[in-house]
């Protein structure tokens, strides 16, 4: 199902929540709708299930209006961060239920909550109540509650933030895999920027209820549009290092220091942010941009990195395995072309 929202708006009082969003979500997308807590993402997904009314704006399903409609007409499946299972059912009677809701005879619902069972991998679980299963089996019931109505449209609020980290791995990875496999439109709520570039089509980045970028994964991560993209996606974080542009087009620090970039767009004496990410800079290469020291490393599973000092700055990088860097070495860096940007210090655009 496509799914477009114009101008959608919701105040609560004089705060506003979600501000002028208009945006398309393609049939058959798995969109995630990230951000951090507080940015209005739970709101908006709660306004396309229809449980909160829309402020000012409209939502449409395959062209049709929904804005007033209740949530039971408008064909969705909804999952929550809590799961809501019924306690004193079966994981069969769980899933099944929203059929029995809809008075459909009870061989044809246990029919279908079996297959959907099969679907989410916990067919070996029916008789089971949900106390005697783990979170992420808990996840997948819920899940399969969600589907068996058959929605055009499903919607997971913070589905695996009650999961350990190795579960979490596991059940996004899972919920790629059903969403591929039933070919609904999906849009998933999370505040976590990794799990939002590993499972989605489309990343719909917000702040502060505003829209700041709608873009697949990559393109958000290698063209941020603003200071606030290039710093939310990315770990490690990406550096910034105030300064302004010189006659020479080049970067200056506040110290006197100066980098060289191929910015164009960068006008002299204009007060900048540089923004590099860790993988665009290369050590010990003998043409070089500048020097900087090794003040500290430290390992993250395969990767090693370090801060190195750059006039007052400290900033991090990938170390090669090529070499022992030790802390207090002075090591020349270059810049990559990729993974370098400009944004105005005042407005965060980028430049």
């Amino acid at each position: 199902m496509r799914v477009k929202i114009e101008n959608l708006t919701k105040k609560f009082g004089d705060v506003t929540a979600v501000d002028n969003f208009t945006m398309t979500f393609e049939d058959g997308e798995l969109v995630v709708l990230l951000g951090p807590s507080g940015c209005g993402k739970s709101t908006m997904l709660n306004m396309l299930s229809g449980i909160l009314p829309v402020t000012s704006g409209k939502i449409f399903f395959d062209g049709d209006d929904v804005t007033d409609l209740p949530p039971q007409d408008r064909g969705i499946g909804i999952c929550f961060q809590n799961y809501a299972l019924y306690p004193h059912m079966t994981v069969l009677e769980n899933i099944a239920f929203p059929l029995e809701i809809k008075k459909i005879n009870k061989k044809e619902r246990n029919e279908q909550a079996k297959k959907m069972a099969q679907l989410v991998h916990i067919e070996n679980y029916l008789n089971r109540k949900p106390r005697e299963l783990s979170g992420g089996q808990q996840q997948r019931v819920a899940i399969a509650r969600a589907l068996i109505k058959n929605p055009r449209l499903l919607l997971l609020d913070e589905p695996l933030s009650n999961l350990d980290a190795r579960l979490r791995l596991e059940m996004r990875e899972e919920i790629r895999r059903i969403q591929q496999e039933t070919g609904v439109t999906t849009i998933f709520v999370t505040h976590d920027q990794e799990e939002a570039m590993s499972i989605s089509d489309k990343i719909v980045l917000m702040k502060d209820g505003k829209l700041q970028q709608l873009d697949s994964p990559q393109e958000l991560y290698d063209d941020p549009h603003n200071e606030f993209v290039a710093s939310f996606l990315g770990n490690p974080p990406i550096n910034k290092l105030n300064g302004v542009i010189n006659q020479d087009g080049n970067f200056v620090l506040e110290t006197g220091d100066v980098i060289k970039i191929n910015n164009p767009q960068a006008k002299v004496g204009e007060k900048v942010v540089l923004g590099i990410r860790p993988e665009a800079i290369m050590l010990n290469q003998n043409e070089h941009d500048m020097t900087a020291t090794i003040v500290q490393r430290y390992t993250m599973g395969k990767e090693e990195l370090a801060f190195v000092k750059v006039g007052n700055s400290e900033i991090r990088v990938y170390l090669s395995n090529d070499y022992t860097y030790k802390v207090g070495e002075q090591v020349n860096i270059k810049l990559r072309n990729k993974g370098i940007f400009l944004f105005d210090q005042q407005t965060g655009a980028r430049i």
